[in-house]
């Protein structure tokens, strides 16, 4: 395949940004349950043929869907829909109790993960009493199809639990070494565990590709999301440690990734994560990557790549360091892994999250091969006239956000923007003075969906309306983020609808019938 046509052309289009966690449900955390079905009804309804989601796997310390992930692979089973394990007979209806006094608007994971754990645990036990059936064809097929990922994170789990959450390498130094009698040992000694685990991942999936099959059905596609790095304490890095630049010894990193200083920052970012060792990626032809964006394609239309830049070179910072200040940019072999991408797997359908310190190399690099890059309207005020995400100067091979996941909502970002930004946005817009800009957040989305940008992503906040206590993530803090849910599914309203499908169309971004 030539670099010309690795990558997929979008049609002109729009969708929302809103992760599955931040749905409403009676168990404190949005699931793939009714409301999931709702929320991809209000899309179809409004004409979006997009739905923008965040990683999807099972998360740490502090719940960040990006840094603190058990597993690359797996799915997250705070997700799985009690309500549906109720319909196949695996709890019973007296047993699912609401989770009580539980906030409206923010996930409260320290009552929610009890919750929900109690209660799938109470499925598996029904489960493991199921004889035959169906069900358990299903299951024991996905556990075969995926056993290439699906056994090392099961046992990584169950050994997890088995060591009090400490990281891999304080465990015992014959199964952090993964020698093959201790492992076989343990995987006898766990069984119970296990199982539970391959349970809980064999529910979340059979859920989300049903979820995924009534948006498809729906003419709507899922942008799913692979973070750059995974987390030192996974699956992924205590099955292939060779990939990563440990220290030998301990298995601890030897460096961490992050950013230098930047927009959000002044310190830089510090995420913690184990770099890779591209040099070993590279002699195994990137096979690692190959299967994880193998394995990501299974249940996502379109992939968005998280700090696209760090395939071109990335940030290593000494382990020790307590800032990113202190880095260094390491190159590394974005043509030959997009290349070999190509060359597996065909045509890639991806977005290139190309935002921060971006260079010419990391611009060569997405034009190369042709991967549209994101624009963010938050950032287009700044600078003058000469500001690359003001929408005259966007191509069509790009998508635009008012802001994203990592942003303010518009009306939060409106209220504490400084007065030069409001001005050059009114005088941008052809108004007198700031004052006169009224629902910054529709002003913001109008700005998006009647831009040349193929593709454009509205955050449900700001269809809502929603000021800066609904932001999702703040990088400059480390505590407190990813919580934001909306609090029923009675704001979407059809008023809300019909006025976002309006827009829609205006700016012709719902799909015509063909003749």
């Amino acid at each position: 395949m030539t670099t010309a046509n690795i990558a997929m052309s979008f049609q002109r289009a729009s969708g929302v940004l809103l992760h599955p966690t931040s749905l409403p449900s009676p168990h404190g955390i949005g699931d793939l349950g009714k409301s999931a079905y709702e929320f991809v009804d209000f899309l179809e309804q409004s004409g979006q043929t997009l739905w923008q989601i965040l990683p999807l796997g099972p998360t740490g310390y502090d719940h960040s869907p990006y840094i603190m992930n058990f597993s690359t692979f797996a799915g997250n089973p705070l997700l799985i829909s009690l309500e549906q394990l109720e319909e196949e007979g695996l709890i019973e209806r007296k047993q699912l109790t609401p989770l009580s006094e539980v906030s409206p608007d923010k996930v409260e994971f320290d009552r929610v993960i009890p919750h929900k754990m109690r209660l799938l645990k109470l499925a598996f036990d029904q489960f493991q009493h199921l004889s035959t059936g169906q069900l358990k064809v299903q299951f024991e097929q996905f556990c075969q199809e995926q056993s290439w990922w699906l056994d090392d994170f099961v046992l990584f789990m169950a050994l997890l639990e088995a060591n009090n959450g400490k990281s891999w390498n304080q465990w015992e130094a014959a199964i952090a070494r993964r020698e093959p009698e201790a492992l076989r040992a343990q995987t006898e000694s766990l069984q119970e565990q296990i199982q539970f685990q391959q349970f809980l991942q064999f529910q979340f999936f059979e859920q989300w590709s049903r979820l995924r099959a009534y948006a498809n059905q729906k003419q709507i596609k899922i942008i799913g999301d692979i973070s750059i790095y995974v987390c030192h304490n996974s699956s992924d890095v205590w099955a292939s440690p060779d990939l990563f630049k440990l220290n030998p010894q301990t298995f601890e990193p030897a460096y961490i990734a992050g950013v230098p200083p930047d927009y959000f920052s002044a310190t830089g970012q510090l995420w913690g994560n184990p770099v890779y060792d591209w040099d070993k990626l590279q002699q195994t032809g990137f096979d690692w990557w190959v299967k994880r964006f193998k394995a990501t394609l299974q249940y996502v239309d379109i992939v968005r790549v998280d700090h696209f830049r760090g395939f071109e070179a990335y940030w290593q910072v000494p382990a020790g360091e307590t800032t990113a200040m202190n880095g260094e940019w390491i190159k590394a072999p974005g043509d030959e892994f997009f290349e070999t991408l190509g060359d597996r797997l065909g045509q890639l359908p991806v977005l290139a999250e190309d935002l921060g310190i971006i260079t010419p190399e990391v611009e060569a690099l997405r034009d190369r091969f042709n991967f549209p890059g994101m624009k963010i309207l938050m950032f287009a005020f700044n600078e003058g006239a000469k500001n690359t995400h003001l929408p005259h100067h966007y191509t069509p091979n790009c998508v635009v956000y008012p802001g994203t996941h990592d942003n303010d909502t518009a009306i939060g970002w409106w209220a504490t923007v400084s007065s030069d930004e409001k001005e050059f946005l009114a005088y941008y817009l052809g108004a007198d003075d700031p004052d006169q800009i009224q629902e910054i957040n529709w002003v913001l989305m109008r700005m998006a969906l009647a831009s040349v940008a193929n593709l454009a992503i509205l955050p449900l906040q700001d269809i809502l309306g929603l000021d800066g206590r609904a932001r999702m993530n703040d990088p400059s803090v480390n505590a407190g983020n990813w919580r934001w849910r909306y609090p029923t599914s009675h704001v979407l309203t059809p008023e809300l609808s019909q006025r976002l499908r309006m827009l829609t169309a205006l700016y012709s971004r719902i799909p015509t019938a063909p003749d």
